[in-house]
């Protein structure tokens, strides 16, 4: 029996999301906890399951905030090191009249950068069920081959290794190693989750269906679940392919980590019932994610604030 269900590797920052103007008519920022990685494992924790975090963070203010955080949400942070010489990463997130965003990352180093193979928790990697990363991780050699490790401990040791690409152009030297680094991501995964403009990015298509058919080939991944936001989602398994449509929002917030939202329900949807799923299953599955993600959009930031089961059964039944 492994320890635990969900562990993820990756970067752990402060997203500065706007939050009005001061009345000399500057911009306000709210700091909020953010990464793609956490944000999953918080929602997953909602959900009822056990999870662990590996990464850096600044022996700083705001990487102590962050550590703190992280471990009140009940996620174990035994694989979280504080670096003394490199800053936590910061990202400034701007957010559009539709609620979509744009980032200005501060990284260059940041401090989740600096993870190295020797500082992998090897404890948490050989005990759990899914080991879960993106690319952020991979944009830097040091970092890099802690990331391709930890894949390879996991999977050694049994683990599903689930993938999102979180692809943020402004933090690649070129779009070539980008693509690169998704690719290699892809060819060793189990479970992927992929956005709209990701599928476009690697494989030139806009239409998502045909897109994916091009994915197939690239990646060893049993389902595929390919994300539309607004637009709904579609998953694709065994041969068969399903769509969910996207759940109205009255007033979008902020779409900060409703990809993660959507990620971390897929995920505790494979910890259930597998990565074999039948077409009600899929549905069901996105379904969820789909009502789940739609939540996180009416709220600033995403760490501190995923849905609960209670108030997802509230809002949804």
């Amino acid at each position: 029996m492994k320890k635990m269900d969900v562990v993820a590797l990756g970067e752990l920052l402060i997203d500065f999301t706007q939050n009005g103007m001061s009345e000399q008519g500057n911009l306000m920022f709210e700091a909020n906890p953010g990464g793609a990685p956490c944000n999953v494992l918080a929602m997953l924790n909602n959900l009822g399951k056990k999870t662990g975090f590996i990464g850096k963070v600044g022996d700083d203010f705001f990487g102590h905030m962050l550590g703190d955080t992280v471990e009140k949400l009940g996620i174990d942070v035994s694989g979280l090191y504080y670096d003394k010489d490199v800053r936590t990463t910061l990202a400034l997130v701007h957010t559009k009249e539709d609620g979509d965003r744009d980032f200005s990352f501060y990284r260059n180093p940041g401090a989740d950068m600096m993870l190295t193979v020797e500082e992998l928790n090897e404890g948490l990697l050989k005990n759990t069920r899914i080991f879960h990363c993106g690319t952020l991780s991979m944009t830097h050699d040091k970092v890099r081959e802690a990331t391709y490790k930890a894949i390879q401990i996991a999977k050694d040791a049994g683990a599903v290794f689930t993938f999102d690409p979180n692809l943020r152009p402004p933090l690649w030297n070129s779009q070539e190693e980008a693509k690169k680094q998704i690719a290699h991501g892809m060819q060793l995964c189990d479970v992927l989750k992929i956005s709209d403009n990701e599928v476009e990015f690697m494989t030139g298509e806009s239409d998502i269906v045909k897109g994916v058919e091009i994915l197939k080939g690239m990646t060893s991944a049993k389902l595929i679940c390919a994300t539309a936001g607004k637009d709904g989602s579609y998953a694709f398994c065994g041969g068969r392919q399903v769509y969910a449509p996207g759940v109205k929002v009255e007033h979008v917030v902020d779409t900060t980590g409703a990809g993660d939202t959507f990620c971390a329900c897929m995920i505790n949807y494979v910890l259930d019932h597998g990565m074999d799923l039948t077409e009600e299953q899929m549905k069901e599955m996105l379904v969820k994610a789909n009502q789940t993600a739609s939540m996180i959009t009416a709220k600033k930031g995403a760490l501190r604030v995923m849905p609960t089961v209670e108030e997802i059964e509230k809002a949804f039944g």
